[in-house]
């Protein structure tokens, strides 16, 4: 068959009768395939996030087979390929370091291969935004099938959450209110499968996201990674996406503004991860869709917290799958959203909220009577943070979304760790904790320490929040009066560098301020000091100077500036 004949992007490998076609069929022979295969239909690349070093994605060979059932079963051929796998609890420094170096591996893969459409396999925290950040600069049919959460944890009788109950426990213990032994006790209960967090972390929250968006199937974001019904996803996943490749219904038809709007509204209902904020500016500018930082409190300003999940409520992914899942939530808020928008599925997502019911009302709550009235994401502004900061009110202590007090500064994680619990520490629970250092530049990579562990003799006196200030990010996961993402961060000079203890601060949530309260002149000067006294950066080679000297500030996402936009999947010269 001549490449002339199908319209497959395929074909042009596979369909042609000259010494290249032989080449590029002869090799693929080798692994079993008939010579019909070759003959026009759609082929379908399966990227696999894959590792034993991804607890969360543990599991992800066996969901592959069931997607590649599927394909085979619609007529297409499945070829799974594998893309670096970031294992957000072993990877270090931070697997928000390697998003980007993802991306670019799944971009490459999917436009240097022979594929037609992708099926994205990715489930912790940074696997899913980086496929779908590679994915969008190639701009194929592409659907997302999520590793799904791991089953409630268990001790002593109880559920448990994965991350929300570890720094609770964590607390607990350096309180003295839990013994050691009983916090190692907790440990084998924790993680009873594989899976992503059974919280409302980073990695479900971004189901939730994915499936807002209508990048995946119905119910993707909630059905459990060990239950039978994840497997029949993937099946009907790769039965999909060989009607997607033929219909050629692309990943920008998908994500318009109005998905990332659904996007930004779901992440109030949810209760879900500050982490979505920077992962899905990313994927915007990828895309080519307008999106900013405002929009994510103008879109989420008056939603309430519906879902009652952990870390902002009480329960966890195994009951709001149970209760309904995701078209329920969103069904309490339809006419906020954006319902005529197309997905994957093929149907509109009117069409699957109609379908929506919800089965336990004290897990989605009905919207007039959420599980907390302020939700979303707050968007901050002020000397302190002039490109903004962001803060998750539905995690934080309500009495402290109005406070002045005294910063107590650490100027990197080293100095936090070393000083948090000297007992000479002048700290009281007025003050406030600043870090620095922990930017995207400044780490590198912006890992997940915005929520710092209060000092032990504060914890010793019931303090159970504090506000909290750096540059850092913090896990889905976490909880309290946590503000992150300060932009520009400290390495970069913004204001934040120059901050001193003692110095006062002004946070005042409802009016989205964040103020150093010392003059203009003084902020200028300290500055100038601060540029002068720079050292240079140990960080002198391979991907950590390649990123250092690239990534973006967290309002646009921390995307590095030369992967913005997309290349799209035409390659016009061959291999040999």
């Amino acid at each position: 068959m001549s490449a002339q004949k199908s319209r497959f992007r395929s074909a042009r490998t596979y369909g042609r009768s000259d010494r290249d076609g032989f080449i590029h069929r002869s090799w693929m022979k080798s692994e079993g395939l008939p010579n019909d295969v070759f003959d026009g239909r759609p082929v379908i690349g399966i990227c696999n996030t894959w590792s034993e070093l991804t607890p969360c994605n543990a599991h992800l060979r066996e969901l592959a087979e069931h997607v590649k059932r599927g394909v085979w079963e619609a007529g297409g051929l499945p070829l799974e390929f594998p893309a670096m796998s970031l294992g957000e609890t072993q990877m270090r420094p931070t697997t928000m370091l390697f998003r980007n170096l993802l991306s670019m591996e799944v971009e490459e893969s999917i436009r240097g291969n022979p594929i037609d459409a992708v099926v994205l396999l990715g489930g912790c925290d940074k696997t899913t935004p980086g496929q779908i950040m590679g994915a969008a600069s190639v701009d194929l049919p592409t659907i997302v099938v999520s590793s799904g959460p791991m089953l409630n944890g268990k001790f002593r009788g109880g559920d448990i959450g994965s991350g929300t109950d570890v720094w609770k426990f964590s607390e607990a213990v350096r309180a003295g209110e839990m013994q050691l032994k009983d916090f190692m006790a907790a440990e084998s209960g924790m993680s009873r499968s594989p899976g992503t967090c059974m919280t409302m972390g980073t990695a479900s929250t971004f189901a939730c996201l994915v499936e807002a968006m209508g990048l995946s199937l119905p119910y993707n974001a909630t059905i459990p990674a060990v239950d039978s019904r994840r497997r029949v996803l993937a099946h009907e996943t790769g039965r999909r996406i060989v009607d997607m490749a033929r219909k050629d219904v692309r990943l920008s038809n998908i994500l318009t503004r109005e998905s990332f709007e659904n996007a930004i509204r779901t992440i109030a209902v949810i209760g879900g991860s500050s982490n979505a904020v920077i992962h899905l500016l990313a994927i915007a500018g990828r895309i080519g869709v307008p999106l900013e930082l405002a929009d994510f409190d103008r879109l989420s300003n008056g939603i309430p917290l519906l879902v009652d999940l952990q870390p902002s409520g009480r329960f966890l992914m195994e009951e709001f799958h149970y209760a309904g899942g995701l078209p329920a939530a969103l069904k309490e808020i339809a006419d906020l959203l954006k319902l005529d928008v197309p997905t994957v599925s093929g149907q509109t997502l009117r069409e699957i909220v109609a379908d929506g019911e919800c089965f336990a009302p004290e897990v989605i709550r009905p919207f007039e009577r959420p599980a907390c009235r302020a939700s979303g994401i707050w968007v901050l502004h002020g000397n302190l943070c002039p490109l903004g900061a962001i803060m998750k009110p539905s995690a934080a202590e309500t009495s402290l979304y109005h406070h002045r007090g005294r910063a107590v500064v650490f100027e990197s994680i080293e100095d936090f760790k070393t000083r948090i619990d000297d007992p000479e520490l002048p700290v009281d629970a007025n003050s406030i904790l600043v870090l620095k250092g922990c930017g995207p530049k400044g780490y590198p990579g912006m890992p997940e320490v915005g929520n710092m562990p209060l000092p032990k003799k504060l914890l010793a006196q019931g303090i159970k929040d504090m506000v909290r200030i750096s540059d850092a990010r913090m896990s889905g996961t976490a909880f309290g009066t946590v503000i992150l993402h300060v932009a520009p961060e400290a390495e970069a000079g913004g204001p934040l560098a120059i901050v001193k203890s003692g110095d006062e601060i002004l946070f005042d949530g409802p009016a989205r301020k964040l103020d150093l309260l010392i003059g203009e002149d003084e902020i200028e000067s300290r500055l100038a000091t601060w540029r002068r006294s720079r050292p240079p950066s140990k960080y002198t080679r391979g991907y950590y100077r390649l990123y250092k000297d690239h990534v973006l500030q967290a309002d646009r996402g921390c995307d590095l500036d030369f992967l913005v936009g997309k290349s799209g999947s035409v390659v016009d010269r061959e291999s040999h």
